[in-house]
Formats: C-alpha cells, structure tokens, sequence
C-alpha cells in the first residue's frame, strides 16, 4: 500500500483555506498517511472575510466562526499570521519545502465600475467602508459621513449591509463587536437618505432572504420602493423558494406607511450608472442613470431616459477582485488564479506541478461559505490524486521534504528576517483579550476588537513563546 506523507502550505486563513486544510487532513488519514499543514496569513488573525468582511450585527455568523475555530484548535493545522507571502517569504521558498501550496486569498479589493467620474471625491469601493466597519488593521481609523443623501450601487448582500449599517443608527450598533472609532465615527454620520440601485429589476436580486429581511427590521429607517420598479413582473414565475420569500417581502414594504423615521432607504431597480457627477474641488454632487427594461432572454438593456439624483457620496459595490500572490500566475481579467479544477495552469495551459488554488482567488467572487466547501472539496480531490501519483511513480512513498525539519526551518528563517509571526496559540490569547474588553465594556459587549496591527502583533506575542529553532 503506498504511504502518503504530506507536507502542504495554503496561503490564506479564511474560510477557503481553512476548510481546505480540514478536507485534506481527512483525505489523507482516509489514505493511511500523514499531513502537515501550515495556514499562512498576511493578517495576524485568521478568519479572513468572516472576520473583516461581514457586517458585525449578522449574529448568525458566529457558528460559521465556530466551526472554523474547531477545526484549527484541533492542531492539524498549524497557523502562522502576519506573514504575507511575496513579502516575507516568496513562493518559491514555500515550493521548496512543501510539497504542494493551496493558494486560498480570496478576493478583497472591489472590483472596477468604468464609468466617469467614479474616482472623484466622495466615490468609494463597498469593500473599504466595510474594512473600516470592521476594523480591519490596515485602513484609516476615521471615515466620514458629512452628506444627507448616499448611494449605493449593487443588487448583493455587500450591497445591502453597506446600506443598512449606513442607515442605523449609531446604538444599534453598540451591542455588536463594531470597534469605538467605528461606533464614533456613526454617531457623527448626517447621512438621513441611503439610495440603492440595481441595473436589474426585483426578479434579479443577488440579495438572500434573510439579509433582505434583516433589512426591514433596522429601527426608525423607512424603505421606499417605486411602483414603476414592478411593473415586469405580471407573469413572472420565481424559480424557487427563495425568490418568492424574497418579492412577497418587497411587496410588504410597498405597501407600508413611511412618512415617520428619521432616516429612509430608497430601494431603485431598473437604474444603470452612466455617470458620477461633480468636480475635483466639490466632490461628488450626483449620480447619472440610464432606465433600464428586462428583455426576454433575462437580460437588461438602456431606454435612452436618463435621471440624475443628487447625493453627495457614492458606494460601488458591484463585486469583488481576486487578491493575487506574488510570482504565482494571475489572470487580471477575471481577477482570478488561472487553474483547471484547482490545479494552477502557466500561460500555455499546462498545470504547474503542486500549485493549487481554492476559494474566490480559484472562480471568482461568486456563492457562499457553502459554495466555499465543495470547492476545497474538488482542489484536495487533486492534491491527493495528484500526491498518490508522484508516490507511485517513485519508491512508493512521497519524500515529505525532510518533515521533521520543515516547521523548525522556517521559524527559523522567520526570525532570522525578523518577521513577527503570530501563531494559534496568540490568537487565543488575543481572542480572550477582546472578549474581556467587551465584558468590560460600557456597553457590555460579546468582544471589542483591537484594531491596530501592532496592537494585535504585541498581544498575540505578549506570553506566548514564538517557536525559534527547536
């Protein structure tokens, strides 16, 4: 029976790579043999986009964080943070002394919308506003709210959580984990009038029904929505469940009185941006539309009436771009790691022998955690096929490129470079530190988390001894 013995690095500790490594630690016991992962992460925290990409009041998200963190306590997966790969240590090295990398950054960066003007003041991507709200270590503490009236074009859940935390009011958010500059920096918001627009209609929502609905449960916000935003849909059919979960919930908002909070939500379908309108001096001043019909074949297209509304920011969330890793090829296009089934191909097509992809950085900022699973599932499919291959092809068992000394090596070659790793151990030291500023909080809260990377190096490394060369 062939031995296999592994030694892998995945760079990225969100949920793509960590599932990943817990599908591969299986594979590998089911196989008779033995594996040793390290999770790289250029943050000093794992979790990724669980972590600094979620709105803090989805509550629901904690059992996914549960489920994550039972997997990396069981110590099949060692973490290493704070190390960013092409920085710190290029890939190449990592190829050296593994015999297989899983590349799992995902996608972080907003993705383009080439219209005019969309680089003016005031214009942002979502996926800044939603790193600030969640106090991810690398962006300004401050952002500013200083105008009445937002928009936000998309027609997805970023889309909707950008909105609604734009909409709330700033104590709705202290029970949460939202971090004090965020909390200030909403108590001073003068923002009354969220805008949201979508190219499609109602029947073409990205949205899922549980963040739709959390929509309409935020306090003093009245939702309007446009008669003329609904006059497709006679005779339309939902394709399922969730579609009509989703459309008897806009039908309920129409019909409801608004008039009497203080702040409103303006849902726009059928709006194509064209235009960004302002100056370089005043900044964002308005935003110009092209009304949009459904063709037959589920496609929009422009009627020639144009609409300019005025608002005074504008947040582009209309998806995300994959996070590219340092001499690992990189299609700029699609925003993605070229690969077939997760294996990594060069430019000729040809599969790059153990180089692998997984996540959004393999197909795309597309689906959910669940999307996220069977994904990992088919790239640790190839690691293994591929791994049992080279096995068979030599003496029967994988040379694991010396897997006693691999770990011992690279700490080694960290601290030598000086580089502060951060490890699981410190994570759970600076996990319980959070926890206890939320309990002594004046708010009482379930965490508060530290923002500063520094901060989060130097608690994570307070007691806890980095391994050196032993």
């Amino acid at each position: 029976m062939t031995s296999l013995d592994l030694n892998v690095a995945i760079v990225g500790a969100g949920p793509a790579g960590i599932y990943a490594g817990n599908l591969l630690s299986t594979a590998v016991k089911e196989q008779g043999g033995r594996v040793a992962i390290d999770l790289f992460e250029s943050l000093p925290a794992p979790y990724g986009l669980i972590r600094y990409g979620v709105a803090p009041d989805h509550p629901r998200i904690k059992g996914i964080v549960t489920s994550l963190h039972e997997m990396l306590d069981a110590g099949v997966i060692r973490f290493i943070g704070n190390v960013e790969v092409g920085r710190d240590i290029a890939l190449d090295e990592l190829r050296d002394r593994y015999d297989a990398v899983i590349i799992a950054t995902g996608a972080i960066r907003d993705a383009a919308l080439d219209i005019p003007g969309i680089d003016l003041p005031g214009s942002f991507g979502a996926a800044d506003f939603v790193a600030w709200y969640d106090g991810h270590p690398d962006v300004p503490r401050t952002w500013d709210l200083p105008e009445a009236s937002v928009a936000v074009i998309g027609n997805g859940n970023v889309a909707l959580d950008v909105a609604r935390v734009l909409a709330k009011h700033e104590p709705d958010l202290r029970s949460t984990e939202a971090p004090d500059n965020v909390l200030a920096g909403l108590a001073e918001s003068s923002v009354t009038d969220v805008h949201v627009f979508g190219r499609r209609g109602p029947q073409d929502i990205k949205f899922t029904p549980i963040e739709l609905r959390e929509l309409g449960e935020v306090r003093d916000v009245d939702i309007i929505l446009h008669d003329e935003d609904f006059q497709y849909l006679e005779g339309w059919v939902a394709p399922n469940n969730q579609y009509k979960v989703m459309l008897r919930t806009l039908e309920q908002w129409r019909t409801r009185e608004v008039g009497q909070a203080s702040r409103r939500l303006h849902l726009h379908f059928y709006h194509a941006p064209v235009e960004v309108l302002g100056s370089a001096e005043t900044g964002v001043e308005a935003v110009r539309f092209e009304r949009t019909v459904p063709g037959a074949d589920g496609s929009v297209s422009g009627t020639g009436e144009f609409r300019e509304i005025a608002v005074g920011q504008v947040y582009r969330a209309v998806g995300y771009y994959g996070t590219p890793v340092v001499d690992a090829p990189f299609d700029e296009r699609r925003g993605v790691v070229p690969n077939v089934e997760g294996r990594v191909v060069s430019a000729d097509g040809s599969p790059i022998d153990g180089l692998y992809a997984t996540g959004w950085i393999k197909r795309g900022p597309v689906g959910l955690i669940g999307h996220t699973k069977s994904d990992a599932l088919e790239t640790i499919g190839h690691v293994v096929e591929d791994a049992l291959a080279r096995a068979g092809r030599s003496t029967g068992e994988i040379d694991a490129s010396g897997a006693e000394q691999t770990p011992n090596d690279l700490f080694a070659l960290l601290n030598d470079r000086g580089v502060e790793f951060t490890t699981w151990e410190g994570w759970l030291q600076l996990d319980a530190h959070e926890r206890t500023l939320g309990e002594t909080h004046e708010y009482t809260r379930e965490r508060v988390k530290v923002v500063e990377r520094e901060s989060q190096v130097e608690i994570s490394r307070a007691s806890v001894a980095a391994p050196a060369n032993a």
